[in-house]
């Protein structure tokens, strides 16, 4: 549990560090948009997605993120690349032509293992972007630039600070309650509970003497902040001033242009490439009559 590094901040002197929170949001929704946008050629979306690839972990390289503990946190995943391929082997698709390989009467189509291996590829992509952030930006800075892209709301009196805390909050508790749920499955090993050997009725209640402690401890830990913060005058609706104001510097500008960049050449490619197709089909159409 403690290899998990989503929502764990790297206090490092960075480039990426140093950027303008609000400024890595949008850039992280141009790069899920960017990584979504479809090829109708499967060799293509898994050259470009090879591509994202390596320019997120030269960003990772950069940023200083450890490559070791995001292989640990992405172990999980593999139960989805078995379920994935299952499914996408078994459940027939008339859109499927390249035969791999047949058992008996039922055939294995190759198009099964591309489309689960895009989706897998596009998940590492998300959590790597994701990953990013979390470990460059700290959890005050998130809630000041969720606040300030919230502001457009307070027209219509919604709780702009009160939600962009609570985000912060939950962002900064996810390593909290990570270090918590490793704690005590380590003292319910030490009295005999099995979670990864055993009978399945054995299992699930070493999971249930997991669980309820966890939420105990979640909700008592959830309580003190509480206490806390009345103790030191906190008032959500109160007006509230900033100890540090967040700036847009000529870094985040050229950060910003390069993302966008990258955003509207894939862009570009996927619109030229439904073109190109739309013109080889009725090339064929006209070669035929």
């Amino acid at each position: 549990m403690t290899s998990v590094t989503f929502g764990r901040y790297a206090p490092y002197n960075t480039f990426i560090h140093r950027l303008d929170p609000r400024n890595k949001i949008i850039l992280m929704v141009l790069l899920m948009v960017t990584i979504f946008l479809p090829f109708s050629v499967w060799s293509t979306s898994l050259i470009m997605s090879s591509i994202y690839l390596m320019i997120l972990v030269i960003v990772m390289l950069i940023a200083k993120v450890s490559f070791i503990n995001l292989f640990k946190s992405l172990k999980a995943m593999w139960f989805l690349i078995l379920f994935l391929l299952i499914v996408y082997i078994f459940i027939p698709n008339p859109t499927y032509t390249h035969v791999a390989f047949s058992i008996k009467s039922f055939d294995v189509y190759w198009d099964a293992f591309y489309q689960s291996a895009y989706i897998v590829l596009r998940l590492i992509l998300m959590i790597c972007i994701t990953t990013i952030l979390t470990s460059t930006t700290k959890p005050l800075d998130l809630t000041y630039a969720l606040e300030w892209y919230l502001v457009p709301l307070k027209v219509i009196k919604f709780p702009t600070h009160e939600v962009a805390m609570t985000i912060s909050i939950a962002l900064r508790f996810i390593p909290t309650i990570l270090d918590e749920t490793d704690r005590i499955m380590k003292a319910q090993t030490s009295r005999g509970a099995e979670f990864n050997h055993g009978r399945l009725f054995k299992r699930f209640k070493a999971i249930i003497s997991l669980i309820v402690p966890l939420f105990i401890s979640a909700f008592e830990r959830s309580g003190q902040l509480a206490e806390a913060m009345e103790a030191r005058g906190y008032d959500p609706r109160a007006k509230r001033t900033r100890y540090r104001t967040l700036k847009f510097h000529w870094t985040d500008a050229v950060s910003f242009l390069l993302i966008g960049a990258i955003f509207a050449g894939v862009l570009y490619l996927t619109i030229a490439h439904k073109d190109m197709n739309l013109i080889t089909e009725i090339f064929k159409v006209e070669v035929s009559f």
